[in-house]
């Protein structure tokens, strides 16, 4: 999309050499209001230059770090202003106050329907900043919504358009969530090379920023950072997911006692054959393969039963 943001290039003062000029038109005018009495046309003139004070008064600027004003004459984007301090430029122009400085934005977890289907809750914090003024006030409908937030709110106009921006950017970010959760299941144990919302956090933030700066671009605004904060299944199918997710850690753990098991017991039928402990037949060591393998893979302690004759 066209960049049509450009820095303004109009009469800029400075701010207190302005004033003192304006306090000169002011004191000229209180003059020509003295000498009305012996001349009526000097009333005249004070009254246009009382007018013209009035109009001036309207043309100073006062601008922080990372805050811009956009300049309009009779409706013409005139340009940005971004010079910090006190300033002065042509009154005839409206300017509207925005900030560029970022801002966070953490919406209420929503539930979405991931790739499988399943119902999850999924939560997001991000990081966005305005980078484009005239995108901002001119691509989108925020002039309009700023007033309806300020009848109710009772707030200034600067803080206003900041609130229409921040609902612009809320809306999005729903959007942009609702679409890459639905691109990945919640999870899948049964691959391990799939993009999962539960394992591949940096992945699917990376996606989630692209998706976000694809929307805002339209407004002028970028998101710098975008991160999955909350995760969880919805509490329909939580308890049955809890459920799976047991079964599953029950079945790698058995796994994994078996495995063992089977290498403790050839490391001990290996020892007692290399060091002529005893010598076992097949049948007797199939025996010691399973009284070992009950006593390593079960849940309850052993029982040990002594034999006291002889094992031939």
């Amino acid at each position: 999309m066209e960049n049509k943001e450009f820095e303004y290039k109009g009469i800029v003062l400075n701010g207190f050499l302005a004033i003192l000029m304006c306090l000169i038109i002011l004191a000229c005018s209180i003059y020509f209001f003295i000498l009305a009495d012996k001349a009526g046309w000097a009333a005249v003139v004070g009254i246009v230059l009382l007018f013209i004070f009035g109009i001036c008064c309207n043309g100073f600027i006062k601008l922080e770090p990372n805050e811009a004003k956009v300049l309009v004459f009779f409706g013409k984007y005139s340009g940005t202003f971004f010079k910090t301090g006190f300033y002065w430029v042509n009154p005839l122009m409206s300017k509207k106050s925005v900030t560029l400085r970022a801002r966070n934005l953490n919406p209420e977890p929503i539930k979405v329907n991931d790739k499988a289907g399943n119902p999850v809750l999924i939560g997001m914090v991000l990081v966005w900043k305005l980078e484009d003024t005239y995108k901002a006030l001119f691509e989108i409908d925020s002039q309009s919504l700023a007033p309806v937030i300020a009848n109710n709110m009772r707030v200034g106009v600067a803080r206003n358009l900041s609130s229409a921006f921040e609902n612009f950017v809320r809306v999005q970010s729903d959007a942009a969530l609702r679409q890459v959760a639905g691109c990945y299941a919640y999870d899948n144990p049964d691959s391990k090379d799939e993009l999962t919302l539960r394992s591949n956090a940096e992945e699917i933030n990376e996606r989630l920023v692209k998706t976000l700066n694809e929307r805002l671009a339209m407004a002028g605004i970028h998101v710098t950072e975008a991160r999955i904060n909350y995760l969880a299944y919805a509490p329909e199918i939580a308890a049955v997911m809890l459920r799976r997710q047991q079964a599953d850690a029950i079945i790698a753990a058995r796994e994994k006692i078996v495995d063992g098991a089977v290498s403790m017991v050839k490391m001990a039928l290996d020892k007692l054959k290399d060091e002529g402990v005893v010598d076992l037949d097949e049948e007797r060591k199939a025996a010691m393969v399973s009284n070992l393998l009950v006593v390593l893979c079960g849940d309850e302690p052993a029982q040990p039963v002594v034999n006291s004759g002889s094992i031939y």
